[in-house]
């Protein structure tokens, strides 16, 4: 048993890897921006918890203080000009800070490098693998290529590109070659490398048992999927740029995440050695073949098992403080659209809807509102509507909801949201449910704006007369929903009567 920190714990690999490490044995401390992100997780309470950014030396070497091995999970996905120089200034901060804590082992999980003309992204993470190898601190660099899992951002690309497109004109690089690895082999092979030996200070590339072109993935998915095979015919025209922007309107991953997975795929990513079995052997039944890799992760959505996904962690940049809370707020001015309206059903139906709220079912409000919303956003490199749910009925702080994110849960009162579109300020959604004296329900509602410079006061007054479209219809369409819920039997509602006309109360004011 060692003591672990785990960096990147709200992603996808982090999230997943906390839980590996407590079943090992291990104890386990995760570092994030905000623990605010971890609370939903079931482990969250087994683990501790430090509050740290790796570019802050301070925090980082406070958070390492008393750790044996680390787990550097941290990536900028995120298009821009400066996530190279992001990348390094994090590694090199972390590697000094692990050194002087006395960290016997740092473990990286990086990406399997073409042979020749590296991506932007792909330079990055080999340039961090040499920083961290180069510490002073004894590293294990895995090197993977795409990773088959339910929730991860190859996965969903490789999924939603099949399932939406029986025939395609794709771009030359569906017919290089790759080693995809299932993520059960990655969490393997990162929970056990604690127990590699100490003097081992190298890399190691690790993929699953079949090398395949993205084309072939593709028709391998909709074998598993019981698809019709797909017709694909690759062209010569499509840049990474074009390509991306093209994944961006399939598939629910933005443009500015897809296009470093793009540039990435135009080289082979093919393992060079397998040397890491010396350490850790092969499991006896082998490592996952890459169909039953697709069909683990689709038993994993159908049974809505998604532990974590692509969006788990933050978007690079969005600030999780301050929060809109009353009374008064130090962040500056707000603007604030507020809504209540009575409800003819128990606050338990009416909050089966809130945490229901967004993804397949909807906001009960105008959807051709919110489609061109989310359509708005993906044209200027956001994230759109297509994120969707983790879970299409449980909600927990930090899961992603569509174009926001949630920052605040407490379960039968309270889901506050927080905004992930591109917007000239930061903006926020809260969704309440309460108890009146007299026994009633209540539906509370708040949308709140606090604007960023001119062009921040200009965007709100700019859609203002879009809020009695869009927030107006909410807490009607809502409190009919809970009431349809109540009467519907499908819970042991008590206390559920006859569906009203709505009574929405509304309060819109600046502060």
């Amino acid at each position: 048993m060692v003591r672990c920190l785990v960096t990147g714990a709200t992603g996808y690999i982090g999230g997943r890897l906390a839980p590996e490490l407590l079943a090992a044995g291990h104890e386990v401390r995760c570092m994030a921006r905000s623990a605010r992100g971890l609370r939903g997780h079931g482990w969250y309470d087994r683990v501790e918890v430090a509050e740290a950014d790796a570019t802050d030396p301070v925090a980082t070497r406070a958070a390492l203080e008393g750790v044996q091995v680390a787990f550097y999970l941290i990536h900028t996905m995120a298009a821009g000009r400066d996530f190279a120089e992001r990348d390094r200034v994090a590694a090199r901060t972390f590697a000094a800070a692990a050194k002087d804590a006395g960290v016997r082992r740092i473990v990286y999980l990086g990406g399997l490098p073409p042979p020749e003309r590296p991506s932007p992204h792909m330079r990055s993470r080999a340039e961090v693998e040499e920083i961290l190898l180069s510490s002073g601190v004894p590293t294990i660099a895995f090197r993977a290529s795409v990773i088959i899992g339910s929730g991860s951002v190859s996965f969903e690309m490789l999924r939603h590109l099949t399932e939406r497109l029986p025939v395609m004109t794709t771009p030359r690089w569906v017919r290089t070659r790759t080693q995809p690895i299932a993520i059960r082999d990655v969490l393997r092979y990162l929970a056990a490398a604690p127990g590699i030996p100490e003097g081992v200070n190298r890399s190691f590339d690790i993929g699953g048992p079949d090398v395949l072109t993205y084309a072939q993935m593709m028709q391998g998915y909709a074998a598993v999927a019981g698809l019709p095979p797909r017709l694909v015919i690759p062209v010569p025209l499509l840049t990474p740029r074009l390509s991306s922007l093209w994944v961006g309107l399939v598939t629910p991953v933005p443009s500015g995440v897809a296009r470093p997975l793009v540039e990435s795929l135009r080289g082979e990513a093919v393992c060079r050695e397998h040397d890491i079995a010396r350490y850790i052997p092969d499991p006896p039944e082998g490592l996952t073949p890459f169909p039953r890799a697709v069909r683990l992760a689709l038993l994993r959505i159908k049974e809505a098992d998604v532990v974590t996904r692509w969006s788990s962690a933050s978007t690079p940049g969005t600030p999780s403080e301050p929060l809109p809370t009353d009374p008064g707020w130090a962040g500056g001015s707000l603007y604030v659209d507020e809504r209540e309206t009575v409800v003819n059903a128990p606050p338990a139906a009416l909050w089966r809807i809130i945490e229901g709220i967004g993804g397949a079912h909807g906001w009960y409000s105008l959807p051709l509102a919110w489609w061109f919303r989310g359509a708005l956003d993906r044209a200027f490199g956001g994230v759109g509507l297509r994120r969707g749910r983790r879970d299409p009925a449980r909600l927990r702080v930090g899961d992603a909801l569509d174009f926001w994110r949630v920052e605040e849960i407490e379960p039968g009162r309270l889901l506050r949201l927080r905004a992930e579109m591109r917007l000239p300020g930061l903006a926020w959604l809260e969704l309440r449910c309460r108890r009146r004296e007299d026994g009633g329900t209540v539906y509370g509602q708040r949308a709140i704006f606090h604007p960023r410079g001119l062009f921040g006061h200009v965007y709100w007054w700019a859609v203002y007369p879009l809020h009695g479209l869009i927030f107006g219809r909410m807490p009607g369409n809502v409190a009919r929903a809970a009431a349809a819920l109540a009467r519907s039997g499908t819970e042991n509602f008590s206390e559920a009567s006859d569906v009203v006309p709505a009574q929405p109360v509304r309060r819109s004011r600046v502060r």
